[in-house]
């Protein structure tokens, strides 16, 4: 009995230093520890259009639905050219001339309605403006399309296409709205006037700032220095003769002719306004 318990002491002892010697091994070289966690880079924040309060949603907006706090709703959806949008749960909705405060009142009602959510909060945001452009040619720095976004006036638009004020810049600009009424304003007077001549831009004008050196008139025959000159804001014959030196010796300020697009300008007098490639003729005085 004794020898079996010495036995079984010894067994016992072996084993432990077995574990022991184990536990005390170093960890394998080679083995592969996983890789700790990396966590997700910051969601950048969402972009909107900066539009007014009352701004009218449009033809080709696109613009996003979402219901606070519940992650699941959140859309974006393109206006169709009826004016719709299709939404998750509540379909075909008109979103066209409504204020995105006023569409987020129909979203809400169409999904408690529907009992698909208890007093939902949503909201509306324009992402981007696709219905309402203006266009501006000519020598600008960045010609193009202009979304307008909120109420422009014409000096801001052309501030920002980069518009200049002499130095290689026009000296006016031509605005023709989509119904195909047209003035033409000078640059100095928009910089620098009131609002009758900076008038707000509506949605589809075309504004076209033409190259100065397009911008000329020609004077020759009886005057002390004939040549091409640019044309000035009101500019008559008498402005003109005066920047071509007035008439030579032989010449007679009251005998002129007009050439304009090819043609006799009838019953021209020295108060006449004179427009872009206008020729004037001044002859000589019978002696």
């Amino acid at each position: 009995m004794r020898a079996i318990r010495t036995a079984a002491l010894a067994i016992a002892a072996v084993l432990g230093a077995a574990s022991t010697a184990f536990a005390q091994q170093p960890a394998d070289p080679t083995a592969v520890e996983p890789p700790a966690a990396v966590a997700a880079p910051p969601t950048a924040p969402e972009t909107y259009a900066n539009v007014e309060a009352n701004y009218a949603i449009g033809l080709g907006d696109v613009i996003e639905v979402s219901i606070v706090g519940r992650n699941e709703y959140n859309n974006r959806a393109r206006v169709a050219a009826d004016g719709t949008i299709v939404l998750p749960l509540i379909g075909q909705v008109q979103a066209a001339n409504l204020r995105p405060t006023d569409l987020a009142e129909t979203v809400r009602g169409l999904l408690e309605k529907g009992s698909f959510y208890s007093k939902p909060v949503v909201r509306v945001e324009i992402v981007t403006v696709g219905s309402r452009f203006v266009t501006v040619l000519g020598t600008v720095g960045s010609p193009g399309l202009i979304a307008l976004d909120r109420s422009y006036h014409l000096s801001e638009i052309l501030a920002r296409v980069g518009a200049r004020i002499g130095g290689g810049g026009g000296d006016y600009v031509i605005l023709t709205h989509s119904d195909g009424k047209q003035s033409r304003l000078q640059m100095t007077d928009i910089a620098t006037g009131a609002l009758n001549t900076d008038p707000l831009i509506i949605p589809g004008d075309k504004i076209y700032v033409p190259a100065p050196e397009n911008e000329v008139f020609y004077i020759n025959g009886a005057v002390r220095s004939p040549g091409v000159f640019p044309l000035l804001a009101g500019m008559t014959v008498r402005t003109a003769l005066a920047r071509a030196g007035g008439v030579a010796e032989t010449g007679n300020a009251k005998k002129f002719d007009i050439y304009r697009k090819g043609a006799k300008l009838p019953k021209a007098t020295l108060e006449t306004p004179i427009e872009v490639g206008d020729i004037v003729t001044f002859g000589e005085r019978m002696f």
